[in-house]
């Protein structure tokens, strides 16, 4: 049975302005379980880093049902940080057989 790890989301929540007013936020560490993460291949590279610019190193799968958002978060998993990056490739739910309906790029964070 395939099983995948667990990751910490740095879920942003909106808490204030700034003099400028704009848009300040907290992050609140959120745990998510299940997740696969496999190393992404010399073809995706490719297309990501033509497309956004940047490199991507893994993508993460996401549990079906899974509700936060992962755009522009950091995760963090194998003790490192990464920035979640592009848009998510996301299939039907129902048509799926196994536990993972989104995948999203990740690139090295700081």
């Amino acid at each position: 049975m395939i099983k995948g790890i667990t990751i910490t989301l740095y879920e942003k929540i909106k808490s204030g302005v700034d003099e400028f007013n704009h848009a300040v936020y907290t992050e609140t560490p959120v745990e998510i379980e299940n997740v696969l993460v496999t190393p992404v291949s010399a073809d995706d590279l490719v297309s990501l880093e033509s497309l956004y610019g940047k490199k991507a190193v893994y993508q993460i799968a996401i549990p079906k049902g899974d509700t936060h958002n992962f755009e522009d978060a950091v995760v963090e998993f194998f003790g490192e940080k990464w920035h979640v990056f592009g848009f998510p490739q996301t299939g039907i739910e129902e048509m799926i057989p196994l536990s993972w309906n989104t995948k999203w790029s990740v690139e090295r964070y700081g």
